[in-house]
């Protein structure tokens, strides 16, 4: 740590501090138990990844299964990752899930960045399908606030089959229609048993924008007989939280949609993963199948919204 006390996030964009602190005797290799030039590839200006990437020992060094150069893609730092090919970076090295960063860039706003060389493979046609997915979804929900929402998104259902599965009852539109616009203003127990339903292409939508209670075990249980689905719960605390249900079985759970990419993902994980980057809820989504082209399904006005009946929905 010696020679890095005291830097922040701005630290990284200040090329005249950084370089500074290399003179003094900074380690480029090691920075509070990181690698500094991955750090600055996220965060940093390309003046500062230019100096690490001249200082390090290794410019395509792995941190988590991956370079800098990896990191730059994942951030859509176009101009570092061209400071880190000056300075050597491979874009072909193959990392998680057998993706390199040059071929993973193919897949979003850096396509353009690295040509593909002659002996690499662009992206498959099922890839580019999936590309295009992405793009749909992301695009549709891109300016969804969704803090505190807790959704089930169920393949193959609609909203009436949903509702019979829940053995919910409607609720007076007027009366939903006040919760939703000031939520807090109600009982929180009451509240957690009122969620809306909505129909979406490839299945339906439950959510919750006030709460979890879509994305509890009983409630993805009951919603995915015969079918499978993803909950998700935007914590405030401690982040997004989500889950896979397939026939009532839980597969995965204290799952993190919207997060990067980790070591040990298969290649369709680490390419969902770079295209919902940040857009969890368009994640869960294609997980399950769904192509919702508004965020109305999650934020509200729902289909309907209705009173799931009053038991314990942590039951496992």
């Amino acid at each position: 740590m010696t020679g890095w006390t005291g830097v922040t996030r701005e630290t990284w964009q200040d090329h005249g501090d950084i370089r500074a602190r290399l003179d003094a005797g900074a380690d480029p290799n090691a920075w509070n138990g990181r690698r500094p030039l991955h750090y600055a590839a996220g965060w940093g200006s390309p003046e500062v990844v230019a100096e690490l990437a001249g200082r390090v020992l290794d410019v395509d060094a792995l941190e988590d299964g991956t370079t800098a150069l990896w990191e730059a893609v994942m951030s859509d730092r176009p101009d570092n990752a061209r400071a880190l090919v000056a300075a050597g970076a491979d874009p072909w090295r193959p990392q998680l899930g057998g993706w390199s960063a040059g071929r993973l860039a193919l897949a979003g706003p850096l396509a353009e960045l690295f040509p593909v060389p002659i002996g690499e493979s662009g992206l498959t046609a099922a890839e580019q399908a999936t590309v295009e997915r992405g793009r749909q979804l992301v695009q549709a929900l891109d300016t969804l606030y969704y803090d505190g929402t807790g959704l089930a998104c169920i393949a193959a259902i609609d909203t009436a089959e949903a509702i019979r599965r829940l053995d919910a009852a409607p609720v007076d539109k007027k009366y939903a229609a006040k919760r939703l616009n000031n939520p807090r203003s109600y009982d929180l127990y009451e509240s957690e048993l009122i969620v809306g339903v909505t129909t979406v292409p490839g299945g339906c939508i439950v959510t919750q924008p006030w709460g979890y209670t879509p994305s509890t075990p009983v409630a993805m249980r009951r919603l995915t007989t015969g079918t499978v689905g993803y909950g998700f719960f935007a914590n405030p605390k401690s982040g997004n939280q989500g889950s896979i249900v397939r026939d009532g079985i839980e597969e995965g759970w204290d799952l993190h949609p919207g997060g990067a990419p980790v070591p040990g993902d298969s290649p369709e994980e680490v390419l969902a993963g770079y295209l919902y980057r940040r857009h969890a809820v368009a994640y869960a989504c294609d997980f399950a199948g769904l192509r919702p082209t508004s965020a109305r399904a999650v934020t509200g006005p729902a289909d309907i919204w209705v009173r799931l009946p009053d038991i314990d929905y942590w039951e496992r």
